[in-house]
C-alpha cells in the first residue's frame, strides 16, 4: 500500500509540473504574440522557443467567409544556419533577412518574458 501512495503522489507531482510547464509556455507564447504590433481583431498569434534551437510562430484568424485559417512556422536553430518550415511543408533555409529579423525577436522575446513572466522569480 505505501508503494501505491508513494507512486500516487509522484505522478501527482509530476502531472502538477506537466501543467505548470504549459502554462508557463501558454503565457510566454502570449508574449511573443504581441512583439510584432497589435493583435487584429478574431486574430490569435503566438510566438515562442519550444526547446533550446526551436522557435515557433503560430497565428490564427477567421477570415471573410468565417472560416478558421491557421499558419504555423518551425524555426530549427542550428550551427549551420537557420531551417524553416511551415504548415507541414519541409525544411528550408532562411535567408539573411529572415535570420537577423528572427534574432532581433528572439533577443526581443528573451526581453519581454524575463520582464513580464519571471521577473518575480
Amino acid at each position: 500500500m505505501k508503494k501505491l501512495l508513494k507512486k500516487f503522489v509522484s505522478q501527482k507531482r509530476e502531472e502538477r509540473q506537466a501543467e505548470l510547464y504549459r502554462n508557463l509556455i501558454r503565457h510566454e507564447a502570449k508574449i511573443g504574440g504581441q512583439l510584432f504590433g497589435p493583435i487584429p481583431k478574431n486574430h490569435r498569434r503566438e510566438f515562442f522557443c519550444l526547446d533550446e534551437r526551436t522557435w515557433i510562430w503560430h497565428e490564427e484568424w477567421i477570415d471573410g467567409n468565417g472560416s478558421v485559417q491557421t499558419k504555423t512556422t518551425r524555426y530549427d536553430v542550428r550551427p549551420d544556419g537557420i531551417l524553416k518550415a511551415q504548415d507541414g511543408q519541409p525544411y528550408q533555409r532562411v535567408d539573411l533577412d529572415e535570420a537577423r529579423n528572427l534574432r532581433q525577436a528572439a533577443h526581443e522575446y528573451k526581453l519581454r518574458i524575463k520582464t513580464e513572466l519571471y521577473n518575480f522569480i
